[in-house]
């Protein structure tokens, strides 16, 4: 089993390198997914969240969740073949949470330096805390 700490690593990269330890048949799970960034202007970034949660109907979806770990599921389920058994099974081998659970305390996480905040050539990023927060989630 993978533990990854996601503080301070961007959405997508986190995503890809989840999808594909996930597809090699590893167990991943993610902690700290509130403090996953999104690259992009802040303002582009709620419009578009807002225009997924909108699209569609409540009883017939697409449903788009508004929680951090959601949101980080969500986005490796879209780099995944999830509707094809392989993808599916990969899928649910991946767990993601906010903060640190207690029985993922004693493992030691691993960090992805590519996939750092600090390698974006721009400051134009947000925080999935604060998007979660402006859509309507409710976070300590």
């Amino acid at each position: 089993m993978i533990v990854i700490d996601a503080t301070d690593l961007i959405l997508g990269r986190l995503a890809s390198e989840a999808a594909k330890k996930a597809i090699l048949g590893e167990d991943v799970r993610i902690i700290n997914s509130e403090n996953v960034f999104i690259s992009g202007a802040k303002k582009r970034i709620l419009n578009d969240t807002i225009q997924k949660r909108e699209r569609g109907t409540h009883a017939t979806g697409p449903h788009y969740p508004r929680y951090p770990d959601q949101i980080v599921k969500r986005t490796i389920r879209g780099m995944l073949p999830y509707k094809k058994p392989m993808g599916r099974s990969a899928f649910k081998r991946i767990k993601c949470f906010n903060g640190v659970p207690t029985e993922l305390a004693k493992q030691t996480p691993i960090t992805l330096e590519d996939a750092n905040v600090s390698k974006l050539p721009n400051l134009k990023y947000m925080s999935l805390k604060t998007l979660s927060i402006n859509l309507g989630a409710k976070l300590e």
